[in-house]
């Protein structure tokens, strides 16, 4: 028993880390938004947003790809900040809540991107791993990796987007 829980450890140990080097690798995470720009972002499904934001201080337009974490009504994606406050697009954002988003076949339409806090962070996050609890296993320590500290299940920390559909 004792063997296979370290072998188990061992191997979601390389997962998390073999992930960690998968999204810190910036050629590779932007290579799906290339579909996008042929058109073909509908082959990714809903599962996936392509946001376009403006650089805080460029003020030059933006794209990152990231997952939905989750859909609570029409015209609402969550997403999620892996790198936390880090992450540049996270941090633009911020500065200007006013994207333009792609999902499935629905391209480039105006939205306006919101922090989550409190209990709408808490409750996005429960039923996230309530519908794919076996994601969020694997996804937990990724996450919990790239930020540094683990992720509490009240008063999470966990920097959690909405980017609602303007209209």
């Amino acid at each position: 028993m004792k063997a296979s829980q370290a072998l188990s450890a061992k191997l979601t140990a390389g997962l998390t880390r073999g992930a960690e080097r998968v999204l810190r690798n910036r050629r590779l995470m932007r290579m799906p938004i290339l579909l996008y720009r042929a058109r073909l972002g509908f082959l990714l499904g809903s599962r996936f947003v392509l946001v376009e934001h403006t650089g805080r201080k460029s003020g030059l337009r933006r794209q990152v790809l990231l997952e939905v974490f989750g859909h609570p009504a029409p015209g609402s994606y969550i997403v999620v900040s892996g790198f936390g406050g880090k992450a540049q697009w996270f941090r633009n954002v911020q500065a200007d809540p006013r994207v333009r988003i792609s999902v499935g076949r629905r391209t480039s339409t105006p939205a306006t991107a919101r922090l989550l806090a409190g209990a709408e962070a808490d409750d996005a996050l429960h039923a996230y791993a309530a519908r794919h609890p076996r994601a969020w296993e694997t996804f937990k320590p990724v996450i919990e990796s790239t930020l540094g500290r683990p992720i509490r299940d009240r008063d999470t920390e966990l920097p959690l987007i909405a980017f609602d559909i303007d209209g």
